[in-house]
């Protein structure tokens, strides 16, 4: 049966599920936001545009949750807790319309979890839409299937996505943090650590955050500006998720935890921007002028924020870490340990470089996926530095020596190198 998607209820009317309720009214659907608090709700429908408020319909979860029997996509945004989601599940199922089709906006939770004692109907029409926050503003749309998933269902969620809400689909698997936040947070959580000894060498925050930036292709905020951005309760919780759901032997394990400055900083409620500061803060002179200061992670104080010192690092995009000096070798450890993660994820995370470089592209605002970047800079110069540094080979990286092949790409990306040696056709990257 072919589905379609015209009308949305959203069930959470948080951050997120706010998001996704005004893009998808911004879409010329009709919405239904439901939310345990009123008053949630009130705030979520002031997101919406006021020419596409028409198409919205309010309520709460105690009083009017049968009205989600008119609806075909039956969206899920509360709480990040196993049990309750699944007693909401076991509720909607009662009341959706046959053809509709339902998804969790879990950033952390596996599906195999959630549809685990479920209907073989729920299983055939569940899967996992993944969106970036906030929802109008980021392209990326992460697809999870589950093991029973339809593929029709996939079909209409990936259209639905790519055509109304103008996203761009990412096919990722039913794996922790899917594939944005299982390579983002490496490069931030493994940051953090690989990041004290260059603080101990003299080096500034404000540089580490200028050289995990432009010269790598990557956004101002670098790495500790990233997390002053996000929250450092947003990261813990994301290592306590990765700490209890990575496979065994991922490297990532190292990291879950913060090092022991950045979790005195955490339990003492310094965690970013949202509550005045983290590793940097703004601050007023008497006189009224802004004043931006750094939290010195060695002497554990705030001091006036310096200009970071880039010495004489090359311009060129990501050459810096083949450099030979101190910013050379933290862009290797920290950008370089990011790119190698990556390129060990095929099959894990999903089918394809495509998918991955997308992922990264379209939800960390990178200038190349990490395979584009690898491209960039020359897989087998990467490829000499892992080998004289007695490292090991990451998965893609063998695949493509073994197949003789020079890049991931080529033909001017129209095709990408698999992970059974083969070259293939780039599929339309917006389904």
């Amino acid at each position: 049966m072919s589905r379609s998607i015209e009308s949305v209820a959203v069930i959470g009317a948080g951050t997120m599920g706010a998001g996704i309720a005004a893009a998808s009214a911004s879409a010329g659907c009709r919405v239904l936001i439901l939310d345990t608090n009123p008053e949630t709700v009130e705030a979520a429908l002031q997101q919406v545009d006021d020419e596409a408020r028409h198409l919205v319909t309010t309520g709460t979860v105690d009083a009017d949750l049968q009205a989600v029997s008119d609806y075909d996509w039956v969206c899920e945004a509360i709480v990040e807790d196993l049990a309750i989601k699944k007693d909401l599940f076991a509720q909607l199922e009662e009341i959706r319309k046959d053809g509709s089709v339902i998804s969790s906006n879990t950033s952390g939770i596996p599906l195999r979890q959630i549809s685990e004692g479920m209907s073989e109907r729920f299983r055939s029409d569940v899967a996992i839409t993944h969106f970036f926050n906030p929802v109008r503003v980021m392209r990326l749309f992460e697809l999870v299937p589950g093991e029973d998933t339809d593929p029709e269902v996939i079909a209409a969620f990936a259209q639905f996505g790519a055509e109304r809400l103008g996203k761009g689909v990412v096919h990722a698997k039913d794996t922790v943090n899917f594939i944005g936040n299982r390579i983002g947070c490496f490069f931030m959580l493994s940051g953090l650590h690989l990041a004290k000894s260059f603080l101990q060498e003299g080096m500034k925050q404000e540089t580490i955050d200028a050289v995990l930036a432009a010269p790598v292709g990557l956004p101002p905020t670098g790495l500790y500006g990233l997390i002053d951005l996000i929250g450092l309760d947003v990261m813990e919780l994301v290592g306590k998720n990765l700490s209890v759901n990575l496979p065994e032997a991922d490297v990532g394990h190292r990291y879950t935890s913060f090092p022991p400055t950045e979790q005195q900083m955490h339990d003492g409620g310094q965690l970013g921007r949202k509550v005045g500061g983290g590793f940097y803060r703004q601050t007023k002179s008497p006189d009224g002028e802004r004043i931006k200061e750094s939290f010195d992670l060695l002497d554990e104080a705030w001091r006036p924020a310096e200009a970071p010192n880039l010495g004489a690092i090359p311009t060129e995009l990501g050459e810096v870490i083949f450099h030979d000096s101190l910013e050379g070798e933290l862009a290797w450890q920290v950008f370089g340990g990011t790119l190698r993660y990556a390129a060990e994820l095929i099959p894990e995370i999903a089918d394809d470089v495509v998918n991955i470089d997308n992922a990264i592209r379209w939800g960390f605002n990178w200038v190349h996926g990490p395979f584009e970047m690898l491209d960039h800079l020359g897989p087998q110069r990467i490829l000499d530095r892992i080998r004289s540094e007695g490292l090991q080979t990451p998965a893609m990286l063998k695949v493509l020596e073994d197949a003789g092949a020079e890049s991931f790409y080529r033909n001017d990306g129209t095709e990408y190198l698999g992970s059974d040696g083969q070259y293939h056709a780039v599929a339309n990257s917006a389904s």
